[in-house]
């Protein structure tokens, strides 16, 4: 391990009477500025533009209020922080994007204490430095889901496995059994580095013997008591999520081009390769005289960056989404610094923090620009264009003038009919595609006491709604939603219990069981 200040670094630039040299020497100081410009940026720029929560969030947001352990396409763990986020503030506007840089925060303090063991304080504080430079901890961040909250779980699991494969005692094991588990509630990809973790467990000749003791199994049993759940829920849904990542791929491997996602991480690595170049990094030096051990190299290249490369190449014959590999360059800092933190001195540490803060700082107020121009001066609908807030209005609005009941369910058009229901005070359920494979909190039953809202984008009425409707009136309203761009126009039409064509139109729903 490293000392505090590592040889070859000057004196006087550790003396140095500056607020930046003063942070530098004191890690835990440096990485809280850190976290917070991470966390006070990309939460106040998205909250400020957006006008709608991007989709994933939207669809989190209504699935959450059902509290269930998954639905079609992945566990809800990021579900219920967003249904718990608003309960705790009242808001769909802002409490996503703290959410999200809480999780990002996270990740950057488990990543340091994994470095810290490695490679000491300095090494671990730069290997962090380097993490806003890649793709994945910014732009993306402000559409909170699966890809986004397993961050922190990646993070955890590296560090107690490293801590309890090098002797730590029956906690490690056990937070690593509980972690690993709950991980899963995150995204079942968490399972990937479990698998690698667990050869990893198996192949070194140190952790290896440590399950002669009893607490590697006890640590397991905690896993599967966590995990169980999920797994059993999984087997009732007839496996749903698998379903659909299977179908997922498939759509990615017809319309992408087959490098299409290599090409993605490729470029979301550009920033961090710049960084070390600006940094001085890169530069030629004589090799260190105290290299950084074979079996932590193997650690870090093996969970590092070992499913982030397996994938790439699975990609070259499955599809596979450009967001699924996010957490999978939590390391890459700490490997970079692994191989080249002899060269680290003060002035390459004060670019390293310098770079950190232009790239949180920036490429925030770039999105922010990025974002507010697109809807409004361009005319170009994206996710968070929509008027969110005066669709929910308008949906309740013409719900009530219909029937006194209270609105309960939505449904229609994927996009359009969340929105409807996000904001509305009733909290009504969305009908996911008005398939109840995919939105088992409905049944026939609830359809036949409460009826539904449908909402679609446009004037006509689509094909797949036809039947619902019958004769019942539907209202178009115009939506102003860009300074350049026409209104658009959204449609609905309520189908309140009683009418005459819903007991033929709930009896052709499919749903196994009912």
């Amino acid at each position: 391990m490293d000392h505090l200040v590592p040889a070859g670094l000057p004196a006087a630039g550790v003396d140095s009477p500056s607020v930046l040299s003063s942070l530098i020497r004191h890690p835990w100081h440096l990485l809280a500025l850190l976290c917070l410009m991470q966390i006070l940026c990309w939460t106040v720029a998205p909250a400020l533009i957006n006008v709608s929560p991007p989709n994933d969030v939207v669809e989190g947001f209504m699935w959450g209020r059902e509290w269930v352990l998954l639905t079609y396409k992945h566990p809800q763990l990021p579900a219920w922080l967003l249904e718990t986020s608003h309960l705790l503030t009242g808001s769909f506007r802002w409490p996503q994007y703290l959410v999200a840089q809480l999780t990002i925060s996270a990740t950057f303090v488990l990543v340091y204490l994994l470095a810290r063991d490695m490679l000491g304080q300095r090494r671990a504080l730069a290997a962090v430095l380097l993490m806003p430079s890649l793709y994945f901890f910014g732009w993306p961040t402000p559409q909170f889901n699966h890809d986004y909250a397993q961050m922190p779980f990646w993070a955890a699991i590296c560090w107690l496995l490293w801590r309890a494969g090098r002797g730590g005692g029956p906690i490690w094991w056990l937070a690593l059994g509980l972690v690993s588990g709950v991980g899963l509630y995150a995204k079942f990809s968490t399972g990937l580095l479990l698998l690698f973790g667990a050869i990893w467990l198996l192949s070194d000749t140190r952790a290896r013997s440590r399950l002669a003791t009893p607490w590697p199994w006890l640590g397991l049993a905690v896993f599967v008591a966590v995990a169980a759940p999920l797994a059993i829920e999984l087997y009732r849904v007839d496996f749903l999520p698998l379903t659909y990542a299977a179908w997922r791929d498939q759509w990615v491997m017809a319309h992408r081009s087959r490098f299409y996602y290599i090409g993605v991480q490729t470029a979301g690595l550009c920033g961090f390769f710049l960084v070390l170049a600006i940094s001085g990094l890169l530069r030629r030096s004589p090799p260190p005289q105290e290299p950084v051990g074979r079996g932590t190299l193997v650690y870090l290249l093996w969970m590092g960056l070992g499913p982030a490369i397996l994938i790439m190449v699975a990609s070259l014959f499955t599809g596979t989404g450009e967001a699924w590999g996010a957490p999978m360059y939590n390391l890459a800092g700490v490997v970079a610094l692994a191989f080249l933190g002899h060269r680290l001195g003060a002035v390459e540490m004060r670019k390293l923090v310098i770079c950190a803060l232009i790239c949180i700082i920036g490429i925030s107020g770039a999105y922010a620009g990025i974002r507010w121009t697109k809807c409004n001066l361009r005319g170009r609908m994206d996710a968070v264009c929509w008027p969110a807030q005066k669709i929910s209005d308008e949906a309740e609005a013409v719900w009530h003038a219909a029937t006194p009941g209270r609105l309960d369910i939505v449904g229609g058009h994927n996009i359009v009919a969340p929105l409807a229901g996000l904001n509305a005070y009733d909290k009504p359920s969305i009908f996911t595609e008005l398939n109840m494979q995919y939105a088992p909190w409905i049944t026939k039953q609830r359809l036949r006491d409460h009826g539904i809202l449908l909402v679609w984008p446009g004037r006509d009425v689509p094909p797949y709604l036809q039947a619902w409707l019958g004769k019942l009136p539907v209202k178009t309203v115009l939506f102003d939603w860009s300074l350049k761009a026409a209104p658009m126009a959204i449609s609905f039409a309520a189908v309140p219990p009683g009418a005459p064509q819903l007991p033929s139109v709930i009896d052709s729903l499919a749903q196994p069981g009912n």
